[in-house]
């Protein structure tokens, strides 16, 4: 039997009168990648949040199943910021020396060693990403909960974030993650938690999802979903899928 690291049970969250999750129920495995995807003012945000401990429900719960931890679960929000003026091993000596971790084993972890002197207002985008995967490993939590880690990054720094992600679940990480990109969930991920009007509409593994709906995601969760369209994919990039929608709860909830 899988061990569960996270368990929400009739989870419910509100904003006002605004419904943002209603009776959502989720075991999240350990050592493995589990995906939330949906539509922008699905929920997801608004979960992983509550799955993080930064929020609280309004009604049901979440509870941790973990070993001892100093920081149980590490978070990466999905537009990171950090000082400028630093260097990136300056920067994740701050984060390490909260928790009494090594800020070399962070900057190593991510790939980002050569890139270590570099100033922060100096890095793409995609490598402030990884300076953010790497702040959310600061303490070694057993679970990370990464918020969009791909969001407006190019194919590449996109797989290379992805890419991060799957050595940390190899590794006996629990990872958690939103994404809207279908084709790279699909490889990525062990669980795909489907959310729809702050509901979980669908959960299941990739291929179970691929046997029951009757094809890859990217071609079949428009069938499934309200507000998810998918587009072709170019020369340039890999098939993924545009999810649209206008948020009714909070602008990051996306």
């Amino acid at each position: 039997m899988t061990d569960t690291r996270l368990h929400a049970d009739e989870v419910n969250r509100t904003f006002g009168d605004v419904a943002a999750l209603t009776a959502v129920n989720l075991d999240v495995p350990a050592a493995a990648v589990t995906a939330l995807v949906g539509p922008n003012g699905s929920g997801k945000t608004t979960l992983l949040r509550l799955l993080a401990g930064l929020d609280e429900p309004t009604a049901g719960t979440v509870a941790y199943h973990g070993p001892a931890a100093t920081r149980e679960v590490g978070y990466l929000p999905q537009r990171p910021s950090f000082r400028p003026g630093f260097t990136v091993a300056e920067t994740l000596g701050f984060y390490a020396r909260l928790v009494d971790d090594d800020p070399d084993r962070l900057v190593e972890r991510v790939g980002l060693s050569a890139a270590a002197d570099r100033r922060i207002e100096a890095l793409s985008g995609g490598m402030t990403r990884l300076v953010g995967v790497a702040q959310s490993l600061a303490g070694s939590p057993p679970v990370v909960v990464l918020d969009e880690p791909g969001s407006g990054l190019d194919p590449e720094a996109t797989a290379r974030v992805f890419d991060v992600v799957e050595r940390l679940a190899a590794d006996g990480r629990t990872v958690v993650i939103s994404s809207h990109d279908l084709a790279l969930v699909e490889r990525t991920a062990d669980c795909v938690a489907v959310l729809d009007g702050g509901e979980l509409v669908a959960h299941d593994s990739p291929a179970g999802l691929r046997a029951s709906w009757g094809g890859p995601l990217v071609e079949t969760v428009v069938d499934h979903v309200d507000g998810i369209t998918t587009t072709p994919a170019d020369e340039d990039t890999t098939a993924q899928a545009s999810i649209t929608g206008t948020d009714t709860t909070r602008e990051a909830d996306q």
